[in-house]
C-alpha cells in the first residue's frame, strides 16, 4: 500500500524531495528518492541514501520510534478523503505586486475580535478542565493596528487551500479596483536603502546555502580570508534565526520554510556519542551540505548534521529545538502560512521537542537543567545549571507551542503540562531571579541555615556571595534577572540575551521589563559602549577566569563570551525596545553599529571593556551580524511587524497553580503572598 510523503512537496522544488531517513523505507510505500546531478532518481528501497565513510552522509536509524505513523497518516488521509499523492501538500505562499489585477482582498486587523489565534495570550478550549475552558485575552498591543492584506487568486489555490501572503503594513487607504469597488489596501512609505543596507543584503544573499537547487539556510560566516573555517561554513539553527527574520520581513519565505522542513527531518537521524544516544527530539546544532561522488561522473548532495558529537566540548545544543519552535511560529505569523505548522510531521516533531524538555527528572525547580555551553555561550563559562538564557527561550517555546499544537485526545495531556510548566516557570523566574536595589538589600540581610517551610532564604544564599562590583553598579531605578540560580549559588552577572528575551516573551513582569531597559540605558557605557551589546557583564578576571573557564585562551577577560560585544544581539534589543515603546533607545544602538560594521567588515564580536576593538579571533563577514543589523533596520522602519514576534502578559497563566498546598493545610501557596509584588 502506498502512503504519502511526510514532508510533501511544500515549497521545495520537485527535483529534490526531502524524506525521513530509515533503514527500512518501505513504510512509505515507495522507493526513496535522492538528488543525483540535480535529478530525483529511485534508490534502494531498503535505504534512503548510500552509506559511505566518515559521516559524509547521515547514519540511518530504525523506524521503531515512529511505527504508528503509517496508521495515523492513512487514517488522517481517509478521514479527509485525500488521495495518496496529495496528502501532506501545503498551500503556495505568493506575493502579488499588481494591485490592479482582479483578486479578492481580505483585510485582517490584529485584534481579539478578528483573529484570536494571533495572540499568544489566548487559550483555546482544549481540555475539559476549568483551567482550559475559556479564551482569556487581556492587555493587547499598544501600537498602531496591524493591517494585513491577503490576496487570493484562482491560480494560486492548491488542493483547496487558499494562497496568502503579507503585502504591506502601514496606513490604510481605499483603492478602487477595475470593477469600481472600493477595496481596503495598505500603503507604507518606503525609505530608500542606504549603501550599508545594500551591501548587507548582497552579503546575506551570498551566504545562502542551497540543497538540490533550493535555499535551505545561510552559513555562519563567509570570510574569504579564513583559511580554517572549522564549522563556520555550516548552517546553524540559532545563527539562522536573524537571517530568517530578515528574509521574512522582506517577503521571502521560501528559504525559511525549506530550513524548517529540512532541520525537522534531521531530527530523526541516529545520533551517537561514544555508543550513547541522546533523547529523541534533539535538534542538530548545525548541518552542512556535502557533495558525494558516485559512479559515472555523477554526484549526490547529502546533509551532514552535527548534534554535538563534533562540537568543541561535545555539548548538546539545547537551544536549537527552542529556537526552531520560535522560528516556526514567526514564519506562520509573518507569512500567514499556518498550514505548515498543522502538518502531521511538523506536529510530531514539535511534540518530540516538548517531550524531551518536559521529561520528569530529579530537579526540584520548573527551570530547565542544562550543562555548560549548551546555548549561545557554547564554551565553559560557569553557566551550567539553570541559566537565564535557556529559561527565557524555554518559556518562549512553550508559549509558541501552546498556540501551534493541534488539540486532540492525544495532545491534551501535553497541553496541560505546558500550561502548568508555564505558570510555575514564570513565577519562579520573577520571584527568585529578579534583583534590584531593594532585593539586593534583602539578600544582604539574609539569615542562613533556615530549615522551615516558611524560610525566607529558600536557596540558602550566603550574603557574602554578593559581589562588591554590584553594590556600586546597580542603579536606583533599574534592575535585571540574574544569570543563574541554584542551591547556595546566585550568578549575579548580567546576561544580555536572557534579559532581552525575557522582555520579548513577557517572562518578566511589565515593571521588571521596564526596569531592565532602564538599567541598560543607565549603564549604557558598560553594556553598549562603542558597539552594542555586551553578551554578559562583567567579565571573569584573574582567579575567577582561571577557575571558571579553565584558563580558556579564547574567553579571556572582555573577549568573546567573557564580556565581548556581539552586534547580533541588536535585533533582539530592537524588538524589546519596540515592545516597551522605547524606539529612540533602539535607534541609538542601531546608529552606533551602523557607523562601524561596514568598515570593520561585519565582525562576529568585539573585544575590550567598551567594545572598541575587533575581536582577536573574530570571524569577519559573520552572517548573523549582517542579518541582525538588517532585521533591526526593518523592524524600526515597520514597528507594527514587531507585534507578531513578541508576547504580551498572559494573565490566565497567573491564575493557574497546581501546587495543591492550599488543600493540605500545611502552608498556603507562596504566590498569594507575592502576588502584589509579582503581578504588576
Amino acid at each position: 500500500m502506498n502512503t504519502p510523503s511526510f514532508l510533501g512537496h511544500s515549497t521545495m522544488k520537485s527535483t529534490c524531495r526531502i524524506l525521513f531517513s530509515f533503514r527500512s523505507a518501505a513504510i512509505f510505500g515507495f522507493p526513496p528518492e535522492k538528488c543525483v546531478n540535480g535529478l530525483v532518481v529511485n534508490g534502494n528501497s531498503a535505504k534512503l541514501c548510500r552509506n559511505f565513510e566518515r559521516n559524509c552522509q547521515f547514519h540511518t536509524s530504525p523506524c521503531h520510534n515512529l511505527s504508528g505513523f503509517r496508521r495515523i497518516v492513512d487514517d488522517t488521509r481517509k478521514q479527509f478523503r485525500v488521495p495518496n499523492w496529495s496528502f501532506g501538500q501545503s498551500g503556495v505562499i505568493s506575493r502579488s505586486s499588481d494591485v490592479g489585477m482582479r483578486n479578492r482582498a481580505v483585510s485582517v486587523i490584529a485584534n481579539a475580535s478578528s483573529r484570536f489565534r494571533d495572540f499568544s495570550t489566548s487559550i483555546e478550549t482544549r481540555v475539559n478542565e476549568s483551567n482550559f475552558e475559556r479564551i482569556y485575552v487581556q492587555g493587547g498591543v499598544n501600537v498602531k493596528p496591524l493591517v494585513v492584506e491577503r490576496i487570493d487568486k484562482d491560480e494560486n489555490i492548491v488542493g483547496g487551500e487558499e494562497a496568502s501572503g503579507i503585502e504591506a503594513v502601514g496606513e490604510k487607504v481605499n483603492v478602487e479596483n477595475e470593477e469600481g469597488v472600493n477595496e481596503l489596501k495598505v500603503e507604507s512609505p518606503k525609505r530608500e536603502e542606504s549603501q550599508i543596507e545594500k551591501e548587507a543584503w548582497k552579503l546575506l544573499k551570498d551566504a545562502v546555502v542551497t540543497y538540490c537547487g533550493s535555499p535551505v539556510g545561510t552559513v555562519a560566516a563567509n570570510d574569504p580570508g579564513d583559511k580554517q573555517p572549522l564549522n563556520y561554513d555550516q548552517v546553524f539553527i540559532r545563527d539562522f534565526v536573524p537571517s530568517a527574520l530578515a528574509f521574512l520581513l522582506k517577503g521571502e519565505g521560501e528559504i525559511v520554510r525549506n530550513f524548517l522542513l529540512h532541520t525537522l527531518q534531521l531530527q530523526s537521524w541516529e545520533k551517537t556519542v561514544d555508543c550513547y544516544s541522546p533523547g529523541q527530539g534533539l535538534m542538530p546544532a548545525s548541518f552542512k551540505v556535502r557533495t558525494v561522488p558516485l559512479d559515472g561522473n555523477k554526484f549526490e548532495e547529502v546533509l551532514d548534521p552535527d548534534f554535538g558529537e563534533s562540537a568543541i566540548g561535545r555539548v548538546a545544543p539545547v537551544d536549537s529545538g527552542l529556537w526552531w519552535i520560535i522560528l516556526l511560529r514567526a514564519y506562520g505569523k509573518i507569512t500567514g502560512d499556518y498550514a505548515l505548522q498543522e502538518r502531521v510531521d511538523v506536529q510530531t516533531g514539535l511534540k518530540m521537542i516538548l517531550n524531551l524538555c518536559l521529561t520528569d527528572g530529579f530537579d526540584m525547580f520548573p527551570s530547565l537543567l542544562v550543562t555548560d555551553g549548551s546555548c549561545m555561550i557554547d564554551r565553559r563559562m560557569g553557566i551550567h545549571g539553570h541559566p537565564l538564557e535557556i529559561q527565557a527561550l524555554f518559556y518562549s517555546a512553550l508559549r509558541c507551542s501552546r498556540e501551534m499544537l493541534s488539540v486532540n485526545d492525544g495532545s491534551k495531556n501535553l497541553v496541560r503540562a505546558i500550561n502548568n510548566r508555564l505558570s510555575a516557570l514564570s513565577f519562579h523566574i520573577r520571584e527568585y531571579y529578579w534583583v534590584d536595589m531593594k532585593k539586593i538589600n534583602e539578600i544582604y540581610r539574609y539569615k542562613t541555615e533556615e530549615y522551615s517551610l516558611d524560610a525566607t532564604n529558600k536557596f540558602n544564599i550566603y550574603p557574602e556571595q554578593i559581589p562588591s562590583w554590584l553594590m556600586d553598579w546597580i542603579p536606583e531605578e533599574g534592575g535585571y534577572l540574574i544569570g543563574n540560580l541554584q542551591p547556595a549559588h546566585m550568578d549575579f552577572r548580567f546576561f544580555t540575551l536572557g534579559n532581552l528575551w525575557s522582555i520579548v516573551s513577557s517572562l518578566g513582569t511589565p515593571r521588571q521589563n521596564e526596569a531592565i531597559l532602564n538599567l541598560i540605558e543607565a549603564k549604557w557605557d558598560d553594556l553598549v559602549g562603542h558597539m552594542p551589546l555586551k553578551i554578559c557583564y562583567p567579565a571573569l578576571e584573574s582567579e575567577d577566569w582561571r577557575i571558571i573557564t579553565g584558563s580558556d585562551p579564547k574567553n579571556t577577560p572582555w573577549s568573546y563570551h567573557n564580556g565581548g560585544s556581539w552586534p547580533t544581539l541588536l535585533w533582539q534589543f530592537t524588538l524589546a525596545c519596540i515592545k516597551m515603546r522605547k524606539l529612540d533607545l533602539a535607534r541609538k544602538a542601531v546608529a552606533l553599529a551602523e557607523k562601524r560594521l561596514l568598515g570593520d567588515h561585519w565582525p562576529e564580536y568585539y573585544d575590550t571593556r567598551t567594545g572598541k576593538f575587533i575581536g582577536k579571533q573574530s570571524r569577519l563577514y559573520q552572517t548573523w551580524t549582517i542579518a541582525g543589523f538588517l532585521s533591526s533596520k526593518m523592524l524600526l522602519d515597520n514597528p507594527e511587524m514587531a507585534s507578531l514576534l513578541f508576547w504580551e502578559e498572559d494573565y490566565e497563566l497567573l491564575e493557574i497553580c497546581v501546587c495543591g498546598l492550599s488543600k493540605t493545610g500545611r502552608k498556603k501557596c507562596s504566590r498569594v503572598a507575592a502576588r502584589s509584588q509579582i503581578l504588576i
